[in-house]
């Protein structure tokens, strides 16, 4: 594998991580048609956990076989592709080598009434189905956010143990935030830091809104002047809450929306130096033919070539 000088500039602010893992990090970076760029677009499918099988899979029935997902990360040049275990499972012989993997270790359900997740897979199961790296997510704010805080710890520091990225989703949500405030910039911003504090390559966060949540946190975006007023302006200030920019940070695709609406959003995450996206219902919820239109239309958006 022929690693850039770019992706090597990348994998040099790692400075604590051993071979292995900055070798399964090379492998998502290089792999796809964003391969060495730096930038990466990442196909996540735990929606079925999530969210059940009908309402993830039924707008596109070939969506029920786990291959389906496979088969659209690979053919769209994706850089890797995300979920839960038994979904891996279903297909890690057939496609192995394929398409870097990343395997979901912790996941809800839309029957929970906490703001928690259970772990449901481990460090042994990314390695037996050869996973470039392993994905948790964590809330901050939520009132068992601490527990999440120490079983990624103890993830993560296995996970490097074994030569594995880490790639952690930080979804502020819970206790006293309000709605508006899971994606505001002060609480995205600091969710990301967080998620760098705790040591993850990549971070996962949503697109912010303009909207301030914390009162102390407003006063000081307004007496420091920081831009918040256009998506790409946050989007940077995202990065520069992340090590100012030494830690990779992806956007996911969020609920359902138009294609138009997906590019513009798309665009000013490039503009403001996003490491890429990671989108899943808005794509495998198509036809497979819209879908690889789409994602191939946002991997030349990050190439600047639309």
């Amino acid at each position: 594998m022929k690693v850039t000088q770019r992706v090597r500039k990348i994998l040099s602010c790692y400075e604590a991580d051993n071979p292995g893992s900055k070798t399964n990090l090379a492998r998502i970076l290089m792999t796809g048609k964003l391969a060495g760029t730096g930038k990466m677009v990442i196909l996540p499918v735990d929606q079925g956990w999530e969210h059940g099988p009908a309402r993830s899979f039924a707008p596109n029935p070939p969506a029920y076989d786990p291959h389906y997902f496979f088969k659209l990360a690979v053919d769209a040049g994706l850089n890797a592709y995300a979920a839960p275990l038994g979904q891996l499972e279903a297909g890690a012989d057939t496609f192995a080598g394929s398409v870097p993997m990343i395997l979901k270790l912790n996941n809800s359900n839309s029957h929970a009434t906490t703001k928690d997740q259970a772990i449901t897979a481990s460090v042994g199961d990314a390695l037996r189905l050869g996973c470039a790296a392993v994905g948790f997510t964590m809330y901050p704010g939520s009132d068992d956010q601490f527990e999440m805080v120490e079983e990624i710890r103890e993830i993560a520091e296995e996970a490097k143990s074994c030569g594995l990225a880490v790639v952690i989703w930080s979804y502020p949500r819970g206790g006293n935030l309000s709605k508006e405030g899971e994606t505001a910039i002060d609480v995205t911003a600091y969710a990301a830091h967080l998620a760098a504090q705790l040591g993850a390559h990549i971070i996962k966060v949503k697109p912010p809104t303009d909207f301030i949540e914390q009162p102390d946190a407003k006063k000081v975006y307004e007496a420091q002047n920081i831009d918040v007023s256009t998506l790409s302006a946050r989007i940077a200030h995202v990065l520069q809450s992340s090590f100012n920019g030494r830690r990779l940070v992806v956007f996911s695709g969020g609920a359902a929306k138009g294609t138009d609406e997906i590019y513009d959003e798309i665009r000013q995450l490039r503009d403001g130096g996003a490491s890429g996206s990671i989108i899943g219902r808005n794509s495998f919820q198509r036809s497979r033919e819209d879908a690889l239109k789409l994602l191939n239309d946002i991997v030349r958006i990050y190439q600047g070539k639309f």
